[in-house]
């Protein structure tokens, strides 16, 4: 690995690269209970990615994931207002499977909103294979679209053995595994080696130093996305942490912006 020379200075000068656009692939939006987030609403959001120089955030709002009776109109709602910089998940909760049902039939209504689906298996207390999550597994399947999962250590709900049972099952949807099963690093680098349809997502990641240089190290930079899960966490902290890292400018271009284009369609607005 060699140290960027061009991004850095420039980021670390200015906090921007402006000729090397950001995609974030793990974000959300809006309140969350028992705290305060700043920033959470499409606007807000909408100048802080731009004083980033991120040209992209998918994203699920909260509302999507906790709130039944809102769903996915939230995620709707913000990328309607703000085409030219968001884009959003499906947000699939398996505790209501009819809704879940309900959102998978309308996928392609809003073709200029979803890229793909969102599971968070801890939060709904399900696991990501329960048939409750089948159609929109099926569907993902079926289309080869991305599927951002929730992924944490080694538990049986989110943990690398389930992640192991999704991809054998899923062979053509393309899942990237959020926080790369956090904790448990070997076992996500042998997931990415055993499916050429799994994909390592940096948010929480950057918390322990030489995790992302150990996975270029192992894998290459061109199965690994970057993410922050914003609001929750800051671009200029993530970037910098990648910047940091010592890795060379095409690998952190492949991470920044090029292996998300390779996965999304998407179709900007002006």
């Amino acid at each position: 690995m060699t140290k960027t020379n061009k991004l850095k200075k420039s980021f670390f000068s200015r906090g921007i690269v402006p000729d090397c656009p950001i995609y974030d692939l793990h974000g959300h939006m809006g309140p969350y209970h028992g705290l305060h987030i700043n920033r959470e609403t499409a606007a807000q959001a909408d100048a802080a990615l731009k004083r980033a120089g991120v040209h992209l955030l998918v994203f699920c709002h909260h509302s999507a994931l906790v709130a039944p009776d809102i769903g996915n109109a939230d995620n709707i709602k913000a990328v309607r207002a703000y085409p030219a910089r968001l884009r959003a998940y499906c947000g699939v909760n398996p505790n209501y499977p009819d809704q879940v049902k309900k959102d998978v039939d309308s996928f392609d209504r809003y073709a200029d909103v979803y890229v793909g689906f969102k599971f968070h298996p801890s939060m709904h207390g399900i696991p990501v294979t329960d048939s409750r999550n089948a159609p929109a597994w099926q569907f993902a399947d079926t289309r080869g679209l991305p599927v951002l999962l929730h992924t944490w250590g080694g538990g049986a709900t989110e943990g690398h053995p389930a992640v192991r049972k999704a991809a054998e099952r899923y062979a053509n949807a393309k899942i990237l595994l959020g926080h790369s099963c956090h904790g448990a690093w070997s076992e996500a680098i042998q997931l990415v080696k055993d499916f050429p349809n799994v994909y390592l997502e940096l948010c929480a990641v950057m918390d322990e130093r030489g995790i992302l240089e150990r996975f270029v190290g192992e894998l290459g930079s061109e199965r690994i996305f970057f993410g922050t899960d914003y609001p929750w966490f800051n671009h200029h902290y993530y970037i910098g942490a990648v910047l940091g890292a010592g890795l060379s400018e095409d690998d952190c271009r492949n991470i920044f912006y090029r292996n998300a284009n390779k996965i999304l369609k998407i179709k900007r607005g002006k």
